[in-house]
């Protein structure tokens, strides 16, 4: 790579933050629907033609910082995971919960983009699905290590909901019980609810103590999983 090659894209890389830093202050500022490109441009001090080298629209934007939102809630979750890795199953649960509850906590505004009110005329591209799984699939690797290991307690399953969790368990986990699968679909769920009701005010003058609340709950979750007691020696 020769020299002014490199300068470029150093160059290429320090703008495209910069625009990303003014589009996450315009979000805390307005929010993600009036985000605006040549609002960007303009606190920059660029000309609008020159930010759409970067980002030819304005969804194209907002697919960036929904990736890196996504990216920096999984990349906490994974450290978390990574520092209590010789924890049991059902604490290695709840560190990654309270992981989650903790970077939404210190990212209102970007936890606000990707589990708040969807952006009015904006879908969100494929290409945000691998960043936005991170999390999901780190639980299922936990409720997988259980179930490998000294077992997993199998949650009831109504007789017509076995087709739908049968599926289920073929697109996202096809080595674990569909019963263990619901429950993880369900799991998440109410994790990313219980998050979402601290961060958007629905625990004011209800909750005091949230993060001992949280703990709780997040426990909770991990027993409707099947994280509880050994259901079966390692050995059996």
């Amino acid at each position: 790579m020769s020299t002014a090659h490199g300068a470029r894209a150093r160059a290429r890389i320090e703008v495209t933050a910069a625009i990303k830093d003014e589009a996450r202050r315009q979000l805390a500022a307005e929010g993600a629907a009036r985000l605006s490109l040549r609002a960007v441009a303009r606190e920059l001090g660029m000309a609008s033609s020159a930010l759409y080298r970067y980002f030819p629209s304005r969804d194209d934007l907002l697919t960036a910082l929904i990736i890196d939102a996504y990216d920096s809630l999984g990349e906490r979750a994974e450290a978390a995971h990574a520092a209590a890795a010789g924890a049991g199953p059902a604490q290695r649960w709840t560190t990654v919960c309270e992981a989650v509850r903790d970077w939404a906590l210190d990212h209102p505004h970007e936890y606000a983009l990707i589990y708040g009110t969807p952006v009015p005329g904006y879908t969100a591209p494929r290409t945000t699905v691998p960043a936005a799984a991170r999390v999901g699939l780190l639980l299922i690797g936990i409720a997988r290590d259980a179930y490998r290991g000294l077992g997993l307690a199998r949650p009831s399953l109504p007789a017509d909901l076995r087709p739908e969790a049968e599926r289920m368990a073929a697109d996202l986990a096809p080595d674990l019980p569909p019963e263990t699968v619901t429950a993880l679909v369900a799991a998440w769920a109410q994790l990313f609810g219980l998050v979402g009701f601290e961060l958007f005010g629905q625990f004011n003058r209800l909750v005091e103590d949230r993060a001992v609340f949280f703990r709780h709950a997040a426990g909770q979750l991990a027993q409707g999983v099947g994280l509880v007691y050994p259901q079966r020696s390692p050995a059996s």
